[in-house]
């Protein structure tokens, strides 16, 4: 038995029908120039045959012990590939429209909770000739910067090399799990943990002072609850839209060089011009400037060595995306300053006191469950948009080259929309998700997305 932390369990704890609590991703190859008609067949088969699974994908969860949630996981004695790793093919006329929609109706279905919860399925079918992996893990199992380096931990920068790992295999270049095996609780490890968490929580009354103080001084922190009511901002149900697209990184650099400022907040100011456009279309652009909530990773170095990467530690800053200002220079100019601040912020704080931080600007979203929570507030922000890093290089599997990497993340009561990007290579690749019911049309972001960074394009010439 592994007794699962409290961070981890919240997100089984808050999951509902309408409220799908996995992260998930889309992955685009094109196939070796010496792939045969049987050539995805026979992968599947060969990949099956490989039954060294990662811990963290061999865990179930322990009967409950009341409807609030889980605290434990165990391992899964009859653990069936054969179920969790599925073989699908696209309807003609094969286009990316029919695999983003066939990836829309996966994300929006539950995990089997009886089962571990993941799912990996190999499609076929792209008139172009390509095929895609879509998978997908539950959040208490692991964040989406754990999940994606799962993904990219099997692939290859060798197009020759034929022996790369199934999406649920462990990396050849990983050390042994220093953790406890999951069959059984370790002494040291829960007294280790007990005197860390009382050291942590020491710390926290100063953290909290020195927030205070960021707070009141020249109202120099972006706040929750402070954001406007939009479209976005609303109950939804458990049907999703998915959307993706790539975009070349060096176009981004050169803004960012050109502006001085970092890509991170390149992205931002994309995102930020995309949906000030389909606001406007919609005839919904609040007067007030949106704000966004934008995850920051905890993982230290020594965290990030090569292993078993699993559990949730994700910290998160607010920013101003200045989308009441029609000029995307001064738009840019604003989520420059307001990333700025939150980092500087960041980086004075100890991690216990940055998590503090990060929970103020989280936690009204614990109410949203409550009847009329929603509908009665102002939202804490008015979405997420992750940038996860991912492989610097040309990657491949098995022989097929890697064309994409698209995440798909989570919606809550409140936030019907969830903008993540992730760089794979010579490119920025983003996946948007929605709320079917609530933000109709969300392919039109992606057309937002180019027009916002040609216009950024222009301001730096």
């Amino acid at each position: 038995m592994s007794l699962m932390p409290v961070t981890d369990s919240m997100f089984l704890a808050v999951e509902t029908r309408e409220h799908p609590m996995h992260v998930g991703g889309l992955q685009l190859f094109t196939p070796p120039d010496d792939a045969g008609p049987e050539y995805l067949r026979d992968l599947r088969e060969n990949l099956l045959e490989r039954t060294s699974v990662r811990e963290a994908l061999q865990r179930r969860l322990r009967t409950p012990v009341n409807t609030a949630g889980y605290l434990a996981w165990q391992r899964d004695p009859q653990l069936d590939l054969d179920y969790h790793f599925r073989h699908s093919a696209l309807p003609r006329p094969g286009r990316i429209r029919e695999l983003l929609e066939l990836t829309s109706r996966w994300h929006s279905t539950l995990l089997d909770r009886h089962r571990p919860l993941w799912e990996a399925h190999l499609v076929e079918g792209l008139a172009d000739g390509r095929f895609a992996v879509y998978s997908k893990i539950h959040h208490a199992a692991m964040d989406g910067v754990s999940a994606l380096r799962q993904l990219t931990d099997v692939l290859s920068d060798d197009p020759a090399d034929r022996d790369c790992p199934p999406p649920w295999g462990k990396p050849r270049s990983s050390p042994p799990a220093a953790r406890p095996a999951l069959g059984a609780l370790d002494p040291r490890e829960a007294v280790r943990a007990a005197t860390g968490a009382a050291r942590q929580l020491a710390e926290v009354p100063g953290g909290a002072v020195r927030i205070a103080k960021e707070m009141l001084r020249a109202q120099a922190l972006t706040l929750p609850l402070q954001a406007p009511r939009t479209m976005f901002n609303v109950p939804i149900g458990g049907a999703r839209r998915f959307a993706a697209q790539s975009w070349p990184l060096d176009r981004v650099r050169a803004v960012a060089s050109g502006a001085g400022v970092s890509r991170n907040d390149v992205v931002l100011a994309m995102c930020a011009g995309a949906l000030r456009e389909y606001l406007v279309e919609a005839h919904a652009l609040p007067a007030q400037p949106l704000t966004a909530l934008v995850p920051v990773s905890m993982r230290s170095a020594k965290d990030a060595d090569a292993g078993e990467a699993s559990g949730n530690r994700i910290g998160a800053l607010l920013a101003n995306l200045g989308t009441d200002l029609a000029d995307p220079a001064d738009r840019l100019a604003t989520i420059a300053r307001s990333t700025t601040e939150g980092k500087r912020l960041f980086r004075e704080l100890t991690p216990v006191q940055a998590l503090l931080l990060s929970a103020l600007n989280v936690a009204p979203l614990a109410a949203s469950p409550l009847p009329g929570f929603t509908t009665a507030t102002r939202p804490p922000f008015n979405l997420v948009i992750s940038n996860v890093p991912g492989p610097r290089r040309q990657m491949y599997w098995n022989g097929a080259r890697l064309d994409g990497i698209y995440p798909a993340s989570v919606l809550l009561d409140g936030q019907a929309l969830n903008i993540t990007l992730t760089t794979t290579g010579d490119n920025v690749d983003v996946g948007i998700t929605g709320c079917r019911r609530s933000v109709p049309h969300l392919q039109r972001l992606l057309t937002h997305l180019e027009t916002a960074l040609t216009d950024l394009e222009k301001t730096t010439r």
